[in-house]
């Protein structure tokens, strides 16, 4: 064979091969892996709540660039809202989002994560307690102890939430006593110890119920959320103020065979989108819950301030009833001594260090200030 042929020869294989490798190619991106995995909120679809788990699913989508896809649907798609941690664990749903006060009914000890003033802890530190401080491991205790095949992560720092809506305010204690009044977890305990009769209703069937008078009164959980479950088309009386729900934070739950089935490199991202999430869902409460407090005002909507009676009664009712509570459960004394030991520690050091802000509120838009 002369080289002429040779070269040609060699120039025909290599076309060949090159051919032959774009061709393979194309069916290899096409069958590329997506895993996807089907989450529920325990949130209508028009609350803010769905809007920060969709937020969050997002932030995982757009990271693992088609190779996971979380999808997100309302409450009771799939099963209702109270039974959303059953049906992860069980495979039923592979993930969801809520509160870890929702499964109350489980372990006492579960709505140490949001119930109650957590030893004078705001939101975010009753978070680096969980993080930080011990309570991620006490909560994978309780879930395991539960047989709950079932990976929490919990972020998302809630703003102090009202005392609630009432159809008269209340300016005393006794007013408290009798009212037919909704809240959940531990709460449940400590307005019972009040005298309040308690019904632990979900979110979407609070405001019905408060406009066929069913109920006095009800608390969810902030301005945004309120004005879109119509609070204030059925009641335009709001307290502001409590210790009943005062450090509370979300939960994203995945059913833990098919997170641990992830590659390492999407777990990562599940564990910083969360992280991620947490910090834009705190900064977009400020700015919504913001505006929707100035247009509930606009809807007619008279607010008050809790009086101090009513919250010094919170306090004693809720030592009142962690007392009972950690009696009969040891895990629960477990989690309230955690608590303790980091909230003195941790609160002597925020109370001391941080600067009165009101101060400098006051100062620039106070009636009568000075304007600059």
């Amino acid at each position: 064979m002369s080289d002429k042929k040779t070269v040609t020869s060699r120039r025909g294989m290599l076309k060949g091969a090159a051919v032959a490798a774009g061709a393979m190619s194309v069916p290899m991106i096409a069958t590329a892996q997506t895993t996807s995995l089907r989450f529920q909120s325990t949130w209508p679809s028009k609350d803010i709540f769905h809007e920060y788990a969709q937020d969050f699913a997002k932030k995982v989508n757009d990271m693992a660039g088609g190779k996971l896809k979380i999808e997100v649907l309302p409450s009771g798609s799939v099963v209702p809202a109270f039974q959303l941690l059953e049906a992860v664990a069980k495979g039923t749903l592979d993930g969801g989002h809520g509160v870890v006060a929702y499964h109350y009914g489980k372990n006492s000890a579960l709505a140490l994560w949001g119930s109650g003033p957590a030893y004078g802890m705001d939101p975010n530190m009753v978070l680096a307690w969980h993080n930080y401080g011990g309570g991620k491991a006490l909560l994978e205790e309780i879930y395991t102890s539960l047989n709950l095949d079932v990976t929490s992560f919990l972020y998302g720092p809630m703003p102090t939430q009202p005392l609630g809506w009432f159809k008269k305010p209340v300016a005393k204690v006794a007013d408290m006593k009798g009212l037919k009044f909704r809240t959940v977890g531990l709460a449940v305990d400590v307005f019972t110890e009040m005298g309040t009769a308690v019904n632990p209703l979900p979110g979407g069937e609070i405001v019905p119920a408060l406009d066929r008078g069913l109920i006095d009164a009800a608390e969810f959980n902030n301005a945004s959320s309120d004005r879109l479950l119509g609070f204030p088309d059925v009641v335009k009386n709001c307290m502001l103020q409590s210790f009943h729900q005062s450090g509370e934070q979300f939960e994203i739950l995945f059913n833990k065979t098919k997170l641990n089935a992830l590659p390492a490199e999407l777990k990562s991202i599940v564990d910083y989108a969360v992280q991620a999430a947490s910090a834009d869902m705190s900064w977009k409460a400020i700015q919504r819950n913001s505006q929707d407090y100035i247009e509930l005002k606009k809807q007619g909507v008279k607010f008050y301030k809790t009086p101090d009676a009513i919250l010094r009664a919170q306090l004693e009712a809720w030592d009142k009833t962690i007392a009972k509570k950690a009696t009969d459960n040891p895990i629960f004394q477990k989690v309230l001594d955690s608590q303790k030991a980091f909230a003195q520690r941790a609160g002597q050091w925020q109370n001391d260090y941080l600067v009165d802000f009101k101060m400098a509120y006051n100062h620039y838009f106070a009636k009568g200030a000075k304007k600059s």
